[in-house]
């Protein structure tokens, strides 16, 4: 069984960063293409950025430049750094996992993690 596990959440102020780890286990990493989501209080999640097999990234518009995914196949680890944060940002953040990048851009990967907590507040 494939399991993910989301760290690095926590608070922190305006304009400040974060960089958020994805292990995954019960699986082979290598093969996943893997992806960000968000969710805010009150929100739907949102896709926020993905990265394929091959390690090609994709971003939602409104991230790129400021979000920067990666990953380390050695070490089964997602991440995504997150820089100039603002209160927006606020939310949890999810990791998933899926066959292809489309799969993980449409919301539609089988495995995710519990999400981790960011909070942009002064």
């Amino acid at each position: 069984q494939v399991q993910l596990v989301e760290s690095g959440g926590g608070l922190v102020q305006p304009g400040g960063s974060l960089k958020l780890s994805c292990l995954v286990s019960g699986g082979i990493f290598a093969d996943y293409s893997m992806g960000w989501y968000r969710q805010a209080p009150g929100k739907r999640r949102e896709f926020i950025a993905g990265i394929s097999i091959g390690g090609s990234p994709f971003y939602k518009p409104s991230v790129k430049g400021l979000f920067n995914i990666s990953r380390d196949n050695a070490k089964n680890t997602l991440y995504l750094q997150m820089d100039s944060l603002t209160p927006e940002d606020t939310a949890v953040y999810y990791c998933n996992a899926g066959s292809s990048g489309t799969v993980v851009r449409s919301g539609r990967s089988d495995y995710w993690g519990q999400g981790t907590q960011v909070t942009v507040s002064s």
